[in-house]
């Protein structure tokens, strides 16, 4: 939302208070409160019918700062409210500034507002002349809104999946969850957080709409504005990009490690086509005739019957033994996965139970809330009410009691604000935190039945600390090279945000791919966190296309599994720490000035480069960072810094290997869930003076650990675990080692 009318006027019809005096301040041991008067006080008249803005800071965290905006302090609290968890932290304050770790919050004092931010004694960013703002509309309506510095060459990331412009500098982007495809500037994922190449995040602890403007209406700063009279940020100092993703998902909450089955390939019903288990049948012998792995099937929404969205009953018409279909699908070494959403269509006898329940949310005047939007008549559950949300959970209990191991939790963005809440919830501010709740509820239901590590989820909406419940994919794209670029976009931008794992539809969900599109599309989804094969009207099976796509998606299954000993260590990084599988080159290569706006390449992990290929022939323009890289597939070095242009075949891709990694690579193609210890071989690339360690993980935490050690032209790797063959390569040569040899010695030629 913009405020001015250029550099110095006001837009009409709105009246903007400043803080302009630092007129006093109290310090409490782990807070300062500041009063700033809207104009200067020179003497006792000055005071009256003067607003006074109060500025609270506070440290949650080490490295982190709360700031707190108010005007008006009357207003009664509004849920629903972020869970942002609080850490112990040695808080020092005087009467004009605060300090968390090696951050420091610095106010002006006297008639020179400013709040300015420094970490290890460097500004990092600030809110200077006229930065902070109480508005008032002739309309009646309050505002809010902060505005902090950007510098030179300051580039902005996250807020969210969004599919546009990766770097969000020049943008105006409202925080508001809404079905709006791949294709524009609405999102699925909404998250009020970002990152700058400066070395900070901020974090805006306000879970209804937040309108952001970057470098778009000021040129120089970032500002966030909401609706009311009180707005709260918190600022996080990293230094670099991924220490601020560790401290900001400390905050909000970190990923659930998936079971490393659901890294496999999804096979799913695609969305409006005709099946029956005769299909599923054909479909996963069709993938076994051919060797192609699959991992899960995927039953999308007409598993149930038409117009009874959701019942959570199969359609006896087309699955007349839903319980033996299950088992004979888990008899061949299958998961399922079944489509949901939160939303009960009036057909369905649950619309009639709901309503009698009070399950279902309500108008002001009792009513229960319906449209025919998507289903007919359809009412939202309550996830607000605890009965409803047990209601909701039992039905999906009795689907995992009968063979089901996921649920894709689609939807969850269309939530009105016209309604009346059980708990009370400001509309507002629920339209966006629905989806927490849901996929809360779909996501313990699973935990709970399961057991902790076995629950997974195919999510669509999220927001702050929706991350806790993995995995999210991108929506409904299109069938083409420019919708497979957006999509990337879209990740990117959600993993720099605090989302550790994120998957796509492979070739795109709308429309029919050209085999071209299919095939390229293959080797980036089987080189994402998640794979899944998915459509809206056709189907997404290789051999539809011809029999190059299938050897395609053989080749580059087989690669991920092959890749798992390596892809499961960097879950768990996501799961610890929180950095993100998929990671934008600016995550990785800060202090790089080449990196700043790559959308079209990713480090998947610390260490493999990928650049999907976006053209038909295979030309393809990726950008090394400095040092020997190597391609996994050719062992071919490139020299960095520099771009790189080649062309590729359907069955290769740029992937390239940082110099001094070691990647463990697993002996298994078949799946993805093996013990990653017996018969891995240790590929190592440029090693590096020092020492080098990388944990393979086995069952129930048994891992190994691999250490290399470099001293000139000498190499010793070790290991520590259970014995186990395993063996050793360095460019061509290959080293079989015994179960009982836990160390070898190389010499570099």
């Amino acid at each position: 939302m913009k405020f001015t009318d250029g550099y110095w006027r006001k837009r009409d019809g709105l009246t903007v208070l400043h803080p302009a005096h630092f007129q006093d301040s109290v310090a409490a041991p782990d807070s300062l409160t500041v009063y700033a008067a809207t104009r200067p006080v020179r003497h006792r008249g000055d005071t009256l019918n003067a607003p006074l803005m109060t500025v609270t800071c506070s440290a949650p965290a080490p490295d982190v700062i709360r700031v707190t905006i108010e005007h008006f302090q009357g207003l009664e609290p509004r849920l629903p409210e972020f869970a942002i968890a609080s850490s112990p932290v040695d808080v020092v304050v005087d009467d004009t500034s605060i300090t968390s770790g090696a951050l420091t919050a610095r106010f002006n004092p006297g008639e020179n507002w400013a709040l300015d931010f420094f970490a290890d004694g460097r500004r990092i960013t600030g809110s200077g002349w006229k930065g902070m703002g109480i508005v008032d509309t002739d309309d009646g309506e309050s505002y809010v809104h902060e505005q902090l510095d950007l510098g030179v060459g300051e580039t902005v990331y996250g807020l969210g999946e969004r599919f546009g412009p990766f770097v969000k500098n020049g943008q105006s982007i409202d925080i508001w969850n809404e079905d709006g495809g791949t294709s524009s500037e609405q999102a699925y994922k909404n998250v009020p957080f970002y990152f700058t190449n400066a070395g900070y995040g901020v974090l805006v602890d306000h879970p209804g709409k937040v309108s952001f403007e970057v470098a778009s209406e000021m040129v120089s700063r970032t500002q966030f504005s909401v609706a009311g009279q009180s707005l709260s940020y918190l600022v996080i100092h990293g230094p670099t990009p991924a220490d601020v993703i560790r401290k900001y998902t400390a905050l909000t909450g970190r990923p659930a490690l998936p079971p490393a089955w659901s890294f496999g390939l999804w096979l799913t019903t695609s969305f409006t086509t005709s099946y029956d288990e005769e299909t599923v049948n054909k479909f996963v012998g069709g993938f076994h005739d051919r060797d192609l792995p699959l991992s899960v099937f995927h039953f999308d929404t007409f598993w149930m019957r038409e117009f009874n969205w959701c019942d959570f009953e199969w359609d006896s018409r087309v699955f007349p033994d839903p319980p033996g279909m299950l088992k004979r699908l888990a008899d061949r070494g299958l998961r399922t996965c079944l489509w949901i959403n939160p939303y009960i269509a009036q057909r369905s006898a649950l619309f009639a139970e709901g309503k009698a329940k009070g399950y279902l949310v309500k108008r002001a005047n009792g009513d229960v809330f319906q449209w025919d939007l998507w289903q007919a008549g359809m009412g939202l559950v309550d996830f607000t009410n605890p009965s409803a949300r047990e209601w909701y959970a039992a039905k999906l209990r009795g689907l995992v009691e009968m063979g089901v191991d996921a649920f894709k939790s689609d939807f969850g963005e269309r939530v009105p604000t016209d309604v009346v809440w059980h708990d009370g919830s400001d509309p507002e501010r629920m339209h966006n935190y629905y989806t927490q709740l849901y996929n809360q509820v779909v996501f313990d239901v699973l935990r709970s039945s399961k057991g902790e590590g076995e629950a997974v989820l195919f999510a669509r909406s999220a927001t702050v600390g929706g991350q806790q419940f993995p995995v999210h994919w991108g929506g409904d794209n299109s069938s083409n090279f420019e919708s497979m670029a957006e999509s990337l976009r879209g990740g990117l931008s959600l993993m720099s945000s605090g989302f550790g794992f994120w998957s796509h539809d492979i070739g795109g969900f709308e429309g029919l791919p050209d085999p071209a599109v299919f095939k390229r599309w293959v080797a980036f989804g089987l080189l994402s966190s998640h794979s899944r094969l998915h459509g809206s009207t056709s189907y997404r099976v290789p051999w539809d296309f011809d029999e190059e796509a299938v050897d395609v998606l053989r080749h580059f299954t087989h690669l991920k599994y092959r890749l798992m000993p390596y892809l499961f260590g960097v879950a768990r990084e996501a799961h610890l720490d929180g950095l993100p599988v998929m990671r934008p080159m600016a995550f990785s290569f800060p202090a790089d000035p080449a990196v700043t706006h790559l959308d079209r390449q990713y480090l998947l992990g610390g260490d493999l480069l990928v650049a999907p290929v976006f053209t038909a022939g295979g030309d393809v323009q990726f950008y090394v960072p400095a040092g020997r890289w190597t391609h996994f597939l050719t062992g071919e070095v490139v020299e960095g810094p520099g771009w790189v242009r080649e062309t590729h075949a359907f069955d290769s891709v740029p992937l390239l290997v940082r110099p001094g990694a070691m990647i463990p690579v697993g002996n298994r193609v078949d799946r993805p869930d093996y013990d990653y210890r017996d018969g891995v071989t240790l590929r190592l690339f440029e090693p590096a003076e020092g020492r080098t360690a990388v944990v393979v993980p086995g069952p129930a935490g048994a891992d190994s650990v691999f250490t290399v050690v470099r001293e000139g032209a000498e190499i010793r790797i070790g290991r520590t675990g259970d014995a186990l063959p395993w063996r050793v390569q360095l460019g061509d040569e290959v080293t079989e080692l015994a179960a009982d040899q836990d160390s070898c010695t190389l010499t570099l030629g």
